[in-house]
């Protein structure tokens, strides 16, 4: 089984930058298709960003295409999360996920093994 804990959150002014990670235990983790979900006060947790296992295919949410980049190296069970230009409705609490059956996956049910998550704050 994968365990999953995630670092690197915290309070940023609007346009700073944070790098979370995501570091991965367990035998399985390379194959596995990784993911970044967040959930702020009141709202649904939404999807991120995903990666694939090999550490291809990134795909990102509409929300934060062209600011987040998501990326894993394997060797180090680690998956990280660049987020740059950050906006104040970035302020949720940020999770990673991992799937144990699919390669690649954009749907959260899909993700079976979760971080406890990290919280970023944005202010204006």
């Amino acid at each position: 089984q994968v365990q999953l804990v995630e670092s690197g959150g915290g309070l940023v002014q609007a346009g700073g930058s944070l790098r979370l990670s995501c570091i991965g235990s367990g035998r399985a983790f390379s194959i596995n298709a990784m993911g970044w979900f967040r959930q702020a006060p009141g709202k649904e947790r939404e999807f991120v960003a995903t990666i694939a296992g090999s550490g291809g295919n990134p795909y990102y949410a509409d929300s934060v295409k062209g600011r987040f980049t998501i990326s894993r190296d394997n060797a180090k069970n680690t998956v990280y999360l660049q987020m740059n230009s950050l906006k104040p409705e970035d302020t949720a609490v940020y999770s990673c996920a991992a799937s144990s059956r699919y390669y690649f996956s954009v749907t959260t049910g899909e993700y079976d093994i979760w971080g406890k998550g990290t919280q970023v704050t944005v202010s204006s």
